[in-house]
């Protein structure tokens, strides 16, 4: 029997000292993580010479204050929520339409997932309703008979068989079965847990692996796509803040039932969520595998989840959960802002396509066009124009999008790059192609400003388009030309937009009132239609 055990403690703490490089989490978020585990917070300020959290933890608020908003007591709920727009009859209260963008957007969500935590085998399996996300103590899975060698299908739902996964509890089996309802590889973890069985005694699994580092199953959408590889990322950052672990130290593990090893572009940013290397399932084949610490994480593709399949409240904006993930995700990758710039220049991004479809036409002219604009008034825009592809490494990508002030692109999948863009900055969907509310929704997921092409007699299409397969009409297939005049009227606007922001304002003062240097970023340009001098 091969035994291989993996040393972890769930708080890693070694002798007296906690090893505070394995938390890494933004200072923003120190007295929320504080009020949710008191013990490492009385750990910081013994530890005041290494804990770099220790300002964070002397001054640490009250706990209804310094709170995420899922925690009982907390009042520090829907705090960003702003809801200046008509609810268009989802709710008849302002105050009741801000409670449920709070409750289905926002940290509410977490809230009455936690509320739905119960047990289906006592002290060892609990999940939430209909089995979207669970946590395991001392479980056995049996992956003798995945026969993931044989199949490209990474969703199968019958690779485990009756009793291929179970633990010493006493198991409600008829509750189990009956939260099957969203059954799905990408809505649920039904399929796998609904042979799980009860076994007397932990000898009885006679397992070939023991896994005691805290882990984490999770099941992919699309790593090719970002807006869908995204929905992935935020359903794991979900997932931490469920369970409350937020240590880097723990072991993720791809539940894909085909061959096939994981490549994606996006990759990178799984840096933000582990110090190990990822484990595909394929590596157990023919193994029997004890974990004592798993969880099921919550999934891409769920009814009502994040952010795909998630109707979203009309009138609303701007969600602390969806802003913390930013400042989680840009301070773990070491991402650094540089702005706002000391010349009071707006630093203009746009993301130019150079694939088949969805192309800008005459975009030489426009950017010609807003260049002179510039020149000619106060010197206002610093543009610059990228092709986010492949040549070009995501984390170069991020450190372009978190430095800037407006991010413009025509629809697709690139505007998830809108997730790192700093408060005060816009998004221009420069033409959403008839799909009106899939980059709207998450700008305001967001909480950045969202601006789109206003005149259909200023944008001239080169065709009608056709869909590739069935033919028929459709505005993503085809590309775009635009009137120069009427796209330089919207950059005034979100020039005016993001100047007038307080955010914007606040991070000048706060970095010019002690720094007299203006900052440059210092990017290699690759593929792009500026220089890295111009930027």
């Amino acid at each position: 029997m091969l035994i291989i055990f993996f040393l972890s403690f769930l708080f890693f703490v070694f002798g007296d000292t906690y090893n505070w490089s394995e938390l890494d989490i933004p200072i923003e978020h120190a007295i929320y993580f504080f009020t949710n585990n008191p013990s490492i917070h009385n750990q910081c300020l013994m530890d005041k010479d290494k804990c770099p959290y220790y300002e964070q933890a002397k001054n640490l608020p009250s706990s209804d204050i310094a709170c995420w908003g899922y925690e009982p007591n907390c009042k520090n709920n829907a705090s960003l929520i702003q809801c200046s727009g008509d609810s268009r009859g989802w709710t008849t209260t302002k105050e009741k339409q801000i409670n449920e963008f709070w409750r289905t957007a926002d940290f509410g969500y977490i809230a009455e997932k936690r509320n739905e935590l119960r047990e289906f085998c006592s002290s060892s399996l609990e999940c939430v309703d209909h089995l979207r996300f669970c946590r395991a103590k001392n479980i056995y899975i049996d992956f003798r008979h995945i026969e993931t060698s044989k199949h490209h299908d990474r969703y199968r739902e019958d690779i485990l068989k009756y009793g291929d996964i179970g633990g010493n509890c006493k198991l409600n089996r008829n509750d189990l079965i009956k939260n099957g309802d969203h059954k799905s590889p990408l809505q649920s973890w039904f399929s796998e847990l609904q042979v799980f069985i009860e076994i007397n005694d932990t000898n009885l699994f006679n397992c070939d692996l023991y896994i005691t580092k805290p882990t984490i199953f999770i099941k992919l959408d699309s790593g090719y796509n970002m807006y869908h590889h995204f929905c992935d990322f935020i359903n794991l950052y979900i997932t931490q803040h469920m369970n409350n672990t937020f240590t880097k130290d723990i072991q993720i593990i791809l539940w894909d039932t085909s061959k096939n090893d994981y490549w994606s572009f996006f990759s990178h940013t799984w840096n933000a969520f582990t110090s190990n290397r990822l484990i595909h399932i394929k590596e157990f084949e023919g193994k029997r595998v004890c974990f004592q610490n798993v969880i099921f994480s919550f999934l891409a593709r769920m009814f009502y989840g994040f952010y795909y399949n998630m109707p979203l409240i009309p009138g609303c904006t701007q969600t602390s959960l969806f802003r913390s993930f930013q400042q989680y995700i840009i301070h773990r990758l070491r991402i650094p802002q540089l702005g706002p710039l000391k010349s009071n220049q707006i630093r203009i991004t746009l993301l130019n396509r150079t694939t088949q479809f969805r192309q800008i036409l005459n975009a030489n002219e426009i950017i010609q066009h807003l260049r002179n604009i510039s020149m000619n008034e106060n010197n206002d825009y610093l543009i610059n124009v990228v092709d986010y592809n492949i040549n070009m490494p995501f984390i170069e990508q991020l450190n372009i999008t978190h430095n800037t002030d407006i991010f413009m692109g025509m629809h697709g999948a690139g505007l998830t790059h809108l997730l790192f863009l700093p408060d005060w900055a816009t998004i221009f969907e420069i033409h959403n192609c008839e799909d009106r509310d899939c980059y709207l929704d998450l700008a305001r997921l967001r909480g950045v400003k969202y601006f789109t092409w206003e005149n259909d007699a200023k944008v001239y299409p080169q065709d009608e388009g056709k869909h590739p397969t069935l033919g028929t009409p459709h505005k993503k297939f085809t590309n775009y030309a635009f009137d120069k005049y009427e796209f330089a009227r919207i950059v005034r606007k979100m020039v005016k937009y993001v100047k007038e922001h307080p955010a914007y304002r606040s991070a000048k003062r706060m970095k010019y009132s002690t720094m007299n240097s203006i900052p440059t970023l210092q990017v290699e340009q690759r593929d792009t239609k500026t220089s890295k001098d111009e930027f």
